[in-house]
């Protein structure tokens, strides 16, 4: 996804000197900021950073807190990034459910300045989140989607799914 998503990216041809000699060489004219939602899309952004080896990095803290019936509302706890204005940001989360995160974590991002482009990285998502996300994220956004699972639960986990991202990584919470 991180290597599709950078053929959309400015590039530009500079000289390059080595030992050996001069070539001309093109480069990413500028690098992105990696933003990830914590603690599940830590591997992903790992993966990003693979091929955005330069990148910045930005992490948010958005988790849910638990209501009644059921209910819950994403919080966004922490936020820590170098300033965005006129950069192309990165928005990664393995999973989008709802969409809410996303957004939120956007909302939050937006403290640090305002991005030229973003695009939005998951590796699967529900319908309803997709659509929410659509809604919801500016007009100079990209989605990027591994797949699209059909349902979403009353309690907004993505039926198939691949269930807890983060536990899957890193284990229980508990």
């Amino acid at each position: 996804m991180a290597y599709e998503m950078s053929k959309t990216f400015p590039f530009e041809t500079l000289d390059v000197t080595t030992p050996l000699g001069t070539a001309q060489e093109t480069v990413m004219a500028e690098q992105p900021v990696v933003a990830t939602i914590l603690r599940a899309g830590l591997p992903m952004h790992i993966g990003f950073l693979n091929y955005f080896d330069r990148a910045d990095n930005s992490f948010i803290s958005a988790y849910r807190k638990h209501l009644k019936n059921d209910e819950f509302k994403i919080e966004i706890e922490y936020l820590s990034s170098p300033k965005i204005d006129d950069r192309i940001l990165i928005l990664n989360d393995p999973m989008l459910a709802s969409g809410s995160s996303m957004v939120l974590g956007y909302q939050a991002m937006l403290n640090k300045g305002t991005p030229k482009h973003v695009h939005v990285a998951c590796i699967i998502a529900s319908k309803e989140g997709l659509e929410y996300v659509k809604r919801n994220m500016p007009e100079n956004s990209t989605i990027w989607v591994g797949a699209v699972d059909d349902e979403l639960t009353a309690q907004s986990y993505i039926v198939p799914g691949l269930g807890d991202a983060g536990d899957l990584a890193f284990g229980s919470k508990e």
